[in-house]
């Protein structure tokens, strides 16, 4: 069973910046993707960002240019950085992994194993 945990979240002015952080443990070996999702409230949760073993990045058109995602094998760990936030941005983001062999830009429902969130606020 795989472990993520997510971290980074708060509070921030429109314009602003975050990075989020989501640490995997337990049974993470051969995922074939990791990514970053959000839930608005009264929203279903959407896919915002996907990265796969051979490191091939897939991204949201709301956030393309202004998020990007990346890992660190070593740390076992993986990033999102958020650039020029907007209150739209608003949201509860979750770290997922899928080994699913078609998790890359896939929807949340091909991912197996999930953070417990962290909350995003942008006020404008």
């Amino acid at each position: 069973q795989a472990q993520l945990v997510e971290s980074g979240g708060g509070s921030v002015q429109a314009g602003g910046s975050l990075r989020l952080s989501c640490v995997a443990s337990g049974d993470i070996a051969g995922t074939d993707c990791m990514g970053w999702f959000r839930e608005a409230p009264g929203k279903e949760r959407r896919t915002v960002a996907t990265l796969n073993d051979r490191n091939m990045t897939t991204y949201s058109e709301s956030v393309k240019g202004r998020f990007t995602i990346s890992k660190d094998d070593a740390k076992n760990t993986l990033y999102l950085q958020m650039n020029t936030l907007k209150p739209e941005d608003t949201a509860m983001y979750y770290c997922a992994a899928s080994r699913h062999w078609s998790c890359l830009g896939g929807a949340a429902s091909l991912y197996n194993y999930w953070g417990q969130g962290t909350q995003v606020f942008v006020s404008s």
